[in-house]
C-alpha cells in the first residue's frame, strides 16, 4: 500500500455532504491523506449551511467548490485510492472508470439539503450529517491500512458505511 492516499467523496450535487467530508478528511488525515469531492450533476455552489458546519469545527473552507466528477476521470487527475459515495443517488449512478481501480464503498448519509422546517431544524440536519461523516472518517483513519489485505480492507470500509 502507498504511504499517501487520495480519497474522492461523491454525491450528486456536490454542495453539502461530499464537501463536508472533503474538509474533514483534509484536516484530520494530514499528511497521509488528500481528500477531494465531486458530483455527478454538481450544483455549482456550496451550501452556506455546510460551510457553517465546517467553520464551526474550525476547519478551513478555502478552496472548497462544487465540481464535476469528470475532473477526476481525466488524464492528469490525481490517482485515487478510495472513492466513497455519500448519497444514495450517486451510489446508483454509473460512475466513470477511475484510473488505478480505487477501492470503492457507499457511505450513505441523509441529505441535509433536502431538509425542510424551521431554520433550527435545517441547521440540525446539516449538523447531523457533519457528525456522521466525522465519525465515519475517524473510523476510516483508525484502520491499519498498511497491514490489511485488500479484501479485509474492503470489508472494514463497508462496515464503517453501515454505522
Amino acid at each position: 500500500m502507498p504511504t499517501h492516499y487520495n480519497v474522492l467523496f461523491l454525491c450528486t450535487g456536490n454542495s453539502a455532504r461530499s464537501i463536508m467530508a472533503e474538509a474533514i478528511l483534509n484536516y484530520k488525515g494530514k499528511p497521509n491523506f488528500t481528500a477531494y469531492s465531486a458530483g455527478s450533476h454538481p450544483s455549482g455552489t456550496v451550501r452556506p449551511e455546510a460551510l457553517k458546519q465546517i467553520q464551526l469545527a474550525h476547519l478551513p473552507v478555502e478552496g472548497l467548490r462544487s465540481k464535476s466528477w469528470e475532473e477526476f476521470a481525466k488524464p492528469g487527475a490525481p490517482e485515487l485510492h478510495f472513492v466513497f459515495t455519500v448519497c444514495d443517488n450517486a451510489a446508483k449512478e454509473a460512475c466513470p472508470i477511475w484510473p488505478g481501480q480505487p477501492m470503492t464503498a457507499h457511505w450513505g448519509i441523509a441529505d441535509p439539503a433536502a431538509a425542510t422546517g424551521t431554520p433550527d431544524e435545517i441547521e440540525r440536519a446539516f449538523r447531523e450529517a457533519f457528525v456522521s461523516l466525522d465519525r465515519r472518517i475517524s473510523l476510516f483513519l483508525a484502520l491499519p491500512l498498511s497491514t490489511l489485505d485488500k479484501l479485509a480492507l474492503k470489508k472494514e470500509i463497508d462496515r464503517i458505511g453501515q454505522q
